[in-house]
């Protein structure tokens, strides 16, 4: 007889905890080994107790779901996020730190639990909307496309930590062309200093020497 799959629930409600484990525990495939009401207590006991799959939400005090589950990411251990929100503030950072799945919590019990079963046979799950959001992100254009030829030129220098003047001199240019190129660098970015831009062009791999 195949091993139930191992889970541990992650949520900082209690009824939704014991809501979770009531539906689940009732599949002959799934073992609900644990539960957590934090981020903390989610790393210690998924150390402890090493699930197949973790059910993690994401709005919690102290350590929250996106930063637990980094702290899991090289854990052989799939994490499965179960959150209300959709915000792009959320879904993106929590993939990119290595979430495997992403339910939302209107999602019904079957479809909870298929997902645990499509995690631990590695076939990631994603509902409608939340594809709909990957998709145009993966399919959108660089906010550094937008800018012309000299802005580019400009940036790569502020991620070179030059300042105004030093641009000036290596572009040849005032320094008044060289605020305004800056102006319209942190508009079309969408960051609110030169350090945020210095920090996109590195991230970006747009500095030169």
């Amino acid at each position: 007889m195949t091993e139930p799959i191992r889970l541990l629930i992650v949520d900082d409600h209690d009824m939704v905890r014991m809501g979770l484990i009531t539906y689940l525990s009732i599949e002959d495939d799934i073992e609900v080994i644990g539960e957590a009401s934090d981020g903390h207590e989610a790393v210690r006991k998924a150390r402890e107790l090493k699930p197949d799959v973790i059910l993690m939400d994401l709005l919690m005090d102290g350590m929250n779901g996106i930063e637990a589950t980094k702290a899991l990411a090289n854990e052989n251990m799939k994490i499965i996020v179960l959150t209300s929100y959709l915000d792009d503030e959320m879904l993106f950072p929590v993939m990119e730190a290595g979430a495997f799945s992403y339910l939302l919590k209107t999602s019904s019990a079957n479809e909870i639990a298929g997902a645990i079963r499509n995690a631990q046979k590695n076939l990631p799950t994603f509902q409608g909307q939340v594809t709909q959001k990957m998709f145009r992100h993966m399919h959108a254009k660089p906010k550094h496309d937008e800018l012309t030829m000299r802005e580019k030129e400009v940036l790569a220098l502020i991620g070179q930590g030059k300042t105004n003047k030093d641009i000036a001199e290596t572009l040849h240019i005032g320094i008044k062309t060289v605020k305004t190129h800056v102006s319209h660098i942190l508009s079309k970015l969408e960051v609110e200093d030169r350090t945020q831009a210095a920090i996109y062009a590195n991230k970006h791999h747009l500095t030169k020497e």
